[in-house]
């Protein structure tokens, strides 16, 4: 009982680290209500495995923090969507119908997505409800999506994962018919993409504002 309780609490500590991007011990402790003793224990067990590292980052008093972040090696513990398989689809794509006859699929996919987005997110719906209906679908599908507001009225969709990364990192026509795929699912919206997972980035976000008054016209 108690190995399956700390395989439970160490899986949340790579859920939460994988959702909120580089956390101290202290944070993560207040997160899962237990002792920093106890999730320091969970993250060097976690460290002997190989699934999170640190870096200590300076504070103003005291000694440096340790940050913890997920290595690569915890990808395994997250949807991928059959990373292989759709690599390989891909490819096969590209060799028999060319780059033109990828583009065409990649195309008729996007399309799909349309069609079914816009079918779960009424467009007569105020735009904060309709981010929160798009979350949610990304979520089903394994983005681990969430909205936050900007304080300047606009909003950021992040999404913490990409089950696709394999794939997309071998076609990037993938990632773009992905923001034409928001764009088309929120109309009255500018969206742009300012975090990319395959350019680098820990997380895709996406930047979703209203048209300003001249741009609307």
């Amino acid at each position: 009982m108690e190995k399956r309780e700390a395989a439970r609490t160490r899986r949340r500590i790579l859920e939460i680290l994988k959702q909120d991007g580089p956390t101290d011990s202290v944070t993560l402790a207040g997160q899962l209500s237990l002792t920093g003793m106890a999730v320091r224990q969970h993250l060097y067990d976690l460290q002997k495995n190989r699934l999170v590292c640190y870096q200590e980052e300076r504070r103003p008093l005291g000694r440096p923090a340790k940050l913890w972040r997920l290595t690569p090696a915890a990808d395994r513990f997250f949807p991928n969507a059959h990373a292989d398989l759709v690599l390989s689809l891909v490819d096969a794509a590209r060799s028999s119908l060319g780059s033109k006859g990828l583009g065409r699929i990649i195309a008729a996919r996007a399309r799909q997505q349309i069609s079914q987005y816009r079918q779960r997110i009424p467009a007569r719906l105020p735009l904060p409800q309709r981010l929160k209906r798009l979350a949610h679908i990304r979520t089903e599908e394994g983005y681990m999506a969430e909205v936050k507001t900007r304080p300047d009225g606009s909003f950021l969709l992040i999404e913490n994962h990409c089950p696709i990364c394999t794939a997309a990192t071998a076609c990037t026509g993938l990632c773009d018919a992905e923001l034409d795929v928001f764009r088309s699912t929120l109309p009255g919206t500018e969206v742009r993409r300012i975090e990319h997972i395959v350019a680098g980035s820990r997380r895709c976000v996406y930047q979703i504002s209203r048209p300003s008054r001249g741009q609307s016209g």
